[in-house]
């Protein structure tokens, strides 16, 4: 399996992404036209956590950014776009979060919430590492 591709995964789901200068957040999903707008102009890391997040917003049913829908969302994000076995071999030889997330390519936000859940599942990646 190769790494997660939140567009090739829009494009399975029939989504249509764009991206466009918005200034509140970095994407929408629009569920009533299968459209997820993403801020245009962020670096390649933020893009792909942003759309990877309203993909999961899509897959998931959501109709509304609910709290509850957020924190699914970003476990969504988090689940697809680090692989279990590379935070691990990351973790062997850093333990600076920001380091950690732009070494597996995703937002010091996602990496966070990826920790937080292994953690409350029991898992162990050495020291703290969120």
């Amino acid at each position: 399996m190769g790494r997660y591709d939140p567009y090739e995964h829009a494009a399975q789901l029939g989504i249509e992404v764009i991206h466009r200068p918005i200034r509140t957040a970095n994407g929408f999903w629009y569920p009533d036209y299968s459209l997820i707008v993403i801020r245009q102009g962020m670096r390649s890391v933020h893009d792909r956590s942003a759309l990877a997040h309203e993909v999961g917003h899509a897959d998931l049913g959501h109709w509304d950014d609910r709290p509850k829908h957020e924190v699914q969302a970003d476990r969504y994000a988090a689940e697809h776009l680090i692989d279990e076995d590379e935070a691990f071999d990351v973790c062997e030889w850093t333990q600076d979060p920001a380091r950690i997330a732009a070494e597996l390519g995703v937002s010091g936000k996602l990496w966070r919430v990826w920790w937080n859940v292994r953690r409350q599942q029991g898992g162990h990646l050495g020291q703290s590492v969120a």
